[in-house]
């Protein structure tokens, strides 16, 4: 039976955690697949008027006619493959919620890092759900109040799936911040559904 746990005592965040979906030669496999056969790219987002490169590789993977857009940038989009449907599928029989689209960022070592953000795209709709997937290093993820000074810190472990919904986007941002104590390389997959209409 594979563990839930779900984080109380912050105002407006809503998260489960499950510490780990697959067996640990499953998520080896699932991990040396992602790293070998996404296509990876390197990205540039605009900030203010500014262009800037993504300090990770991305790679886009959704349904026909599913595209994504965030920061001036617009993804690529791939068609699935057979390791990520069968992670999809696998996180769908757990969490009961289905999605249309993958976005893979590979942090190849502890310079490679994601800004503090919400996943609040208006193609995600109102109070989205983002099921992430960390596969490899273990990399920390800060959550911080957009209101108060709440914050909270959660150690992504390989196999760990991190589950937000309900206001979390609304009022929470995160952030997978720079450290000089990692080399390898983590891999995370935030599986979400974009509406279409």
């Amino acid at each position: 039976m594979i563990k839930k746990e779900t984080i109380n005592g912050y105002e407006d965040l809503e998260i489960d955690l499950y510490q780990s979906i697959e067996c640990d030669k499953k998520q080896q496999l699932w991990f040396e697949s992602c790293l070998h056969d996404l296509n990876w790219e390197t990205g540039f987002i605009k900030i203010f008027g500014k262009t800037h490169q993504i300090p990770r590789l991305q790679a886009w993977y959704a349904d026909n006619g599913i595209n994504y857009t965030y920061s001036g940038k617009k993804l690529y989009r791939h068609n699935w493959n057979n390791t990520l449907i069968e992670i999809k599928e696998k996180i769908e029989s757990i969490t009961s919620f289905k999605f249309n689209s993958v976005l893979a960022n590979l942090y190849r070592d502890g310079n490679d890092s994601m800004g503090l953000h919400s996943d609040d795209e208006k193609e995600l709709g109102k109070n989205p759900i983002i099921a992430s997937l960390s596969l490899g290093e273990s990399r920390d993820i800060y959550f911080k109040h957009k209101n108060n000074k709440s914050n909270l810190i959660i150690p992504q472990i390989n196999g760990q799936l991190l589950v937000m919904y309900g206001k979390t986007q609304e009022y929470w941002k995160h952030e997978i911040k720079k450290t000089k104590k990692l080399k390898k390389p983590r891999i995370n997959l935030t599986f979400r559904n974009i509406i279409t209409n």
